[in-house]
């Protein structure tokens, strides 16, 4: 989520019907119903009509999750989805994406990141890669002080 990569001549409505009729979708009444639907999870209902630099990097993030969920992956990949925001901001985003990947339909996130603050705050399974390894961390192993 680092670069939002929403369409600078379309508004939010439009930039989540983009993604829809590309990846197939045909009736508009189901398009409407998903787009909202979306908007709704992120709290961004009321920002359908706006254009993306309308919108503060939180709010573009949170669009660009919307886009992510619209066709309702098991999986969810997050690439540094803080990495740009202010601290407020980031704890929102992280917040949200607890909820998804602990909502009941079993979707999962992946999130890397270098801010061990967030993965002391929000704990959930680790995996650390170091010198081209991928290991799993239990988080009482994880020793934050040296990390940081």
């Amino acid at each position: 989520f680092q670069d939002f990569q929403l369409l600078i001549d379309r508004n939010v409505y439009d930039n989540l019907l983009f993604v829809l009729k590309a990846t197939g979708w045909k009736n508009n009444m189901e398009m409407d119903h998903r787009i909202r639907q979306v908007l709704s999870e992120v709290d961004m209902v009321h920002k359908g009509y706006k254009m993306p630099h309308q919108l503060s990097g939180g709010e573009q993030q949170r669009i660009a999750i919307a886009r992510a969920l619209l066709n309702k992956p098991d999986l969810i990949l997050a690439d540094e989805p803080t990495g740009n925001l202010d601290p407020d901001t980031s704890d929102e985003l992280m917040k949200l994406l607890h909820q998804i990947c602990n909502s009941d339909d079993g979707k999962a996130v992946i999130m890397a990141t270098h801010n061990y603050n967030l993965i002391k705050k929000y704990p959930g399974r680790t995996v650390k890669c170091e010198d081209t390894r991928l290991t799993e961390a239990q988080q009482e192993e994880i020793d934050f002080d040296q990390l940081m």
